[in-house]
């Protein structure tokens, strides 16, 4: 029976990636100095899985060099090989160049012959020559001799590794008359007694099958972009049990509700009450199980920087020490996929600006390698991760001093988090050189946007010479909010919780003019620049600014804003939907949700509140000195 191989790509190519990551792992984990036999044999049944799969759909390259790579795993376990750094460096070029060839397989850029050759000519040069013992000869025996071993009879040629046999055997060619090939195959049942056997002819062998292979997906519209998103999870079977219990208690109270109904007696009101509230339980329930599905553990994420860090580390002339804490800390799959290139720049940025030379860290006292922790952890319906190290810290003076000279507005006397939240600015940056790997002020300000599309915000602690700890606290998942819904204009908007800081009634000469550049609301000492949500929304009836309404103050990229609405409604927790299908993107609005009565409701865009106020306000922000630019008269109700 012949079997279609198509069914089962997915399947290898997700297996084929997980084995590649075990691989690096395990070789950053491995040391000269300190050889474990169980990682190497680790190392050995990946590469093996590897090679196997790959030859199964016809990927000759790959099942190639992961045959080499196994064959010097095999030398290093069985101690004819002693370990080295070059040889953890060969492997984990092999292992870039096979997670290459996977990817070309799925329809992306094809891997260059000479990097696949290089990285296969590598290996074999530390493997050395494989030498094949050659078997030793039988004696002759008479034809009609009878076959027998006495028990203490030794066996006449040397047991030799599976990976040499295996060599052994390709250096002999093909063997005639005998069809070899991987695949899945199916127990056929035995033949009836009397039957005649199928034609030899008829049967496909099984070589042609194999041989054949089968070919790579073709490229679709934009794979070249599609990058490594899986579009799919392993979940555990617990957590699709959990749902699928409580569906049937939905289907239960579902059955019940619909009888009560059926009566309008007082006893019968009082039922179907208390039926809704189980009913709004168990769809609580079933939402949370549900998100629970989409869960990872953010190790998908940690797992890639320790070989980063040690490449980066090489390519600077530093030593590095990656500490990961809180691995099983869950977020949402979406989190997952769109976090990666924001941790990614915060770990180069500490390995390239915050940890010192080696020499630098011996004369301040520090140990020679440096370190970076990651770590995350849950913090109300929040996940925070932070990337901290403990290098030279961030130097005030000179942030300072390079933003007076690009002519950015810096307040009199700033506090530490507004001179910290000036890095986040295009192109700002105070390397002294423009390198390959840093200098050009690219980054942390697409670090803080990237951030601030997930809803989430970016927060920096820094001491010179002790080292930067720079949180990201973001919600678990991009799915479900947790908002504060208001009215304007006799409309409905929601305001995400996790950028409010306080709301209030402003007192009545609280907000003022300044001078030809809008308005300001004074809190505390403190001037905070006014967003009046009617009028950036185009609404009509709307409140005017300090009549009759409500401030509500938000912090979003380093500093705080006073939004004007007409009145709270309440809080709640909405589902986000997407507005960017159906309609282009509107300046101030992030997305809709529909609300309990069926009205729907869009969700404000805090951080872009914030930019459009900082870009009309023209004042210092926070507006430490606004005195000298306020009108003296309130404007009139």
């Amino acid at each position: 029976m012949k079997v279609d191989l198509g069914e089962f790509v997915g399947i290898f190519v997700e297996e084929a990636r997980e084995h590649l990551d075990a691989m690096e792992s395990l070789l950053l984990a491995l040391s000269p100095n300190r050889v474990d036999g169980e990682m190497l044999n680790a190392l050995f049944r990946a590469a093996h899985s590897i090679k196997g799969g790959a030859a199964t759909f016809g990927l000759d390259e790959v099942a190639g060099l992961a045959h080499v790579a196994e064959s010097l795993l095999d030398r290093l376990r069985d101690q004819r090989l002693a370990l080295s750094a070059d040889i953890v460096d060969a492997l984990l070029v092999a292992t870039d160049v096979m997670r290459a060839q996977i990817a070309a397989f799925e329809g992306h850029a094809a891997v260059p012959a000479p990097q696949v050759e290089a990285a296969r000519a590598q290996l074999s040069a530390l493997a050395g020559p494989v030498a094949v013992p050659a078997p030793a000869a039988w004696p002759a025996l008479p034809a009609e001799a009878p076959l027998a071993m006495p028990p203490s009879a030794a066996l006449p040629a040397p047991v030799v590794a599976a990976a040499e046999a295996n060599e052994a055997t390709e250096a002999a060619g093909p063997l005639a008359g005998e069809g070899v090939a991987f695949g899945f195959f199916e127990d056929m049942p035995e033949p009836l007694a009397g039957a005649v056997p199928a034609s030899s002819a008829m049967a496909e062998p099984p070589a042609a099958s194999a041989s054949a292979g089968l070919p790579a997906p073709s490229a679709g519209p934009g794979a070249a972009h599609a990058g490594h998103e899986s579009s799919s999870i392993r979940v555990s079977v617990d957590k699709v049990d959990q749902i699928i219990n409580l569906v049937g208690e939905l289907v239960i109270i579902q059955s019940m509700l619909a009888q009560h109904a059926q009566s309008e007696t007082p006893q019968q009101i009082e039922r179907l009450r208390s039926g809704l509230d189980l009913l709004d339980r168990n769809t609580r329930s079933l939402q949370e199980a549900a998100m629970a599905v989409r869960m990872m553990p953010i190790s998908a994420v940690f797992s890639r920087f320790p070989r980063l860090a040690r490449d980066l580390a090489q390519r600077l002339g530093k030593e590095v020490e990656i500490r990961l804490e809180g691995e099983g800390t869950e977020l949402d799959k979406g989190l997952i996929e769109r976090i990666v290139d924001p941790l990614t720049h915060l770990v180069r940025n500490s390995l390239d600006h915050g940890l010192e030379l080696p020499a630098e860290r011996v004369a301040a006292g520090k140990p020679v390698a440096g370190a970076i922790a990651l770590s995350a952890r849950h913090e109300g319906g929040s996940i925070v991760i932070e990337v901290a190290d403990d290098g030279r810290g961030l130097d005030r003076e000179r942030i300072l001093a390079k933003a007076r000279e690009r002519g950015m507005a810096v307040p009199e006397q700033p506090t530490d988090a507004q001179v910290w939240a000036l890095i986040f600015e295009a192109g700002f940056s105070t390397a002294a050189a423009v390198t390959d790997v840093s200098g050009r002020g690219v980054g942390m300000d697409v670090v803080r946007r990237n951030i601030q599309a997930l809803g989430g915000r970016v927060d920096i602690h820094s001491e010179k010479g002790r080292g930067t700890r720079i949180a990201v606290r973001l919600p678990l998942t991009l799915a479900i909010l947790d908002g504060l819904s208001v009215a304007c204009g006799g409309e409905v908007f929601i305001v995400p919780l996790a950028f409010i800081v306080e709301s209030l009634r402003a007192e009545g000469d609280a907000v003022r003019s300044v001078a030809g550049a809008g308005r300001v609301l004074r809190i505390r000492g403190r001037y905070l620049p006014v967003v009046a949500l009617h009028e950036v929304l185009g609404l009509s009836g709307g409140t005017p600014p300090g009549a009759d309404g409500i401030f509500i103050v938000l912090e979003t990229e380093g500093q705080r804003i006073a939004l004007f609405v007409d009145a709270l409604l309440g809080q709640h927790q909405v589902v986000i939907k997407s507005l960017e299908a159906n309609y282009r993107k509107v300046a101030g609005i992030s997305g809709a949700t529909i609300m309990g009565d069926g009205r729907v409701a869009l969700i404000l865009d805090a951080a872009g509140l914030g930019r459009q106020a900082a870009s009309s306000v023209r004042l210092p922000s926070p507006l430490e000195s606004a005195g000298a630019f306020l009108s003296t008269e309130p404007l009139p109700a």
